[in-house]
């Protein structure tokens, strides 16, 4: 039956016969809002060369022409502003897209509905069509308006607690990216200087790669946070090529070219594997005379000691120390380890510091440092666990610890009137939740008891673990009665765990590790937010837990 001025067409499958040759088929295109009509003929009696029949057709036919696309179960379809702050309150990587109608975004949807597939469970992809009555409603509310677009569609990502307009390049590979890491740096195989390197995506491409291919070449195994890329220049003798191999899936494939760390550059010649590119320089010169006569990797030059070196630092040994604070009744001492990143980002700044107050009779006091991998009496004595410590003596006697202590004006500002530092942070452990906090001594017992558990292997300085620990915390609590199921956390920084993080594989903070009774099943690299990650464990099958 039609009704109306052809706007909506009723009955599904049901066939429309009139009086005159042929007939008609109505069908309602479920999710669309989008009436089709099939066939030809008259209806109601009137004459085929009616004017009635022309108008309904003008009105009924023009939807028909527009192709009909099927939209993913997984985009979730919005259209009251109390559902859409619903989503954005639960989820903390959402992608929008808003149509202009219910037909203006089918390029979009069509590729939207699979990259849904592809990043499912890593994040939200919703729509907003703007055509419909609650939807254009939901779209004034929210200020966005697709007809100003040239196709009639609008992206907006969300990641509380704003929102940004997107610029990335419409293509699977490139919105799959972004939404696994909306922060990220574009992809790298985007770059139009990049037109001449090999980009390689899965194992299987790479081994094709090294079979198929003649000339020598360099591999950079890289994670997409990395900047400084390669081009390739012209070298059309050899090949440049890049993997990232940061997703645990290459796992075999770190371990098989003993990459530790990013970008790591591997040569090959015949398929073979001959010589890591190390300590030649990373500019494409650097690069383009090696590749002329591939060496292996140059002895790096030992670093010299921060004692041998003109600082005006004192620095002080396990002999040295007490008698240096008995004369110095206002000090100083910075405990390190010369290995130690956050060491030698401080050691400018604690040497221009020195600069002024070692080398002036009136200053208020003086700075000397000590290397605790050398002299460990000294640390084990001042229970040194993490670098740099500073503390402050007075008249040899300890009395501050101050974290805070990184910058000269802070130092000197210190030193010209000491005070307390406020109070420490307590510590994750110290706080009381439902996550377990296991070490060396009990982390196998603890977890072979539970069905699943997810552990978080961590540092306590580390930004990105302060971010997941309220998440992580939250869904701890929301299972806490369940006994097959545990949430638990390692400090790798202390003295015992960092032999145990290395065993699980742990190179960066934060690092989730699913178990399985015990054994590790896998890696988790998705969001860390409760409702996207932590709390699945009553929704999917063990496998796809985490």
């Amino acid at each position: 039956r039609l009704e109306g001025s052809g706007e909506r067409l009723e009955g599904s499958g049901e066939r429309l016969e009139g009086s005159g040759e042929g007939e008609a088929r109505g069908e309602w295109l479920e999710g669309r809002g989008v009436p089709r009509l099939v066939g030809s003929g008259s209806w109601g009696g009137v004459e085929r060369h009616g004017i009635y029949p022309s108008i309904c057709l003008q009105v009924c036919l023009v939807p028909v022409l527009q192709a009909a696309v099927k939209v993913s179960p997984l985009i979730e379809k919005v259209s009251e502003h109390k559902d859409f702050k619903k989503l954005l309150r639960t989820r903390t990587n959402v992608l929008v897209l808003y149509t202009k109608s219910a037909t203006s975004g089918d390029s979009k949807l069509k590729l939207l509905s699979d990259v849904a597939q592809v990043i499912k469970g890593q994040g939200t992809i919703a729509w907003v069509n703007c055509g419909d009555l609650e939807g254009r409603k939901l779209c004034k509310k929210v200020k966005v308006d697709p007809s100003s677009k040239s196709d009639g569609a609008d992206l907006l990502h969300y990641k509380l607690p704003l929102s940004q307009c997107l610029s990335f390049s419409p293509a699977l590979q490139s919105m799959v990216a972004f939404l696994k890491d909306p922060t990220g740096a574009p992809l790298w195989e985007e770059n139009p200087e990049a037109k001449d390197v090999v980009h390689v995506e899965t194992e299987k491409d790479f081994r094709k790669l090294l079979k198929r291919e003649e000339r020598p070449i360099l591999m950079m195994f890289f994670a997409p946070c990395e900047s400084s890329h390669t081009h390739n220049h012209g070298l059309l003798i050899y090949v440049l090529a890049g993997m990232n191999v940061h997703p645990a899936e290459f796992d075999g494939l770190k371990q098989e070219y003993n990459v530790k760390g990013y970008p790591t550059f591997c040569y090959f010649e015949k398929g073979k594997f001959l010589h890591h590119y190390e300590n030649y320089g990373g500019t494409a010169k650097d690069i383009a005379d090696w590749m002329k006569n591939p060496q292996p990797p140059q002895p790096k030059a030992p670093e010299v000691q921060w004692s041998e070196t003109d600082s005006p630092v004192f620095h002080l040994t396990d002999d040295s120390l007490d008698g240096f604070l008995e004369e110095h009744p206002s000090a100083l001492v910075m405990f390190y380890a010369p290995w130690c990143g956050h060491c030698k980002k401080m050691k400018p700044e604690y040497d221009e510091a020195a600069e002024y107050l070692n080398k002036d009779k009136n200053s208020p006091g003086v700075l000397a440092a000590v290397d605790t991998t050398i002299h460990k009496a000294v640390g084990e004595r001042f229970k040194i666990s993490g670098f740099p410590t500073v503390k402050y003596f007075e008249k040899g006697e300890e009395k501050f610890t101050l974290p805070h202590l990184r910058s000269k004006d802070k130092i000197i500002e210190f030193l010209q009137n000491p005070q307390a530092p406020p109070p420490p942070e307590q510590s994750w452990e110290d706080k009381p939740s439902s996550v377990s906090h296991l070490g060396m001594e009990d982390f196998r017992e603890a977890l072979k008891k539970k069905k699943h558990a997810l552990v978080m292997f961590y540092a306590p300085w580390c930004p990105h673990c302060k971010n997941a620990v309220p998440h992580f915390t939250t869904a701890a609590d929301l299972f806490k009665e369940d006994r097959k199921i545990a949430y638990a956390a390692v400090d790798c920084t202390k003295g015992p765990n960092q032999e145990l993080c290395k065993q699980e594989g742990v190179e960066g903070y934060p690092t989730f590790n699913y178990y399985n009774y015990g054994k590790f099943a896998e890696k988790y690299n998705g969001e860390r937010g409760v409702s996207d990650i932590f709390c699945r464990c009553r929704r999917e099958p063990p496998q796809k837990l985490f």
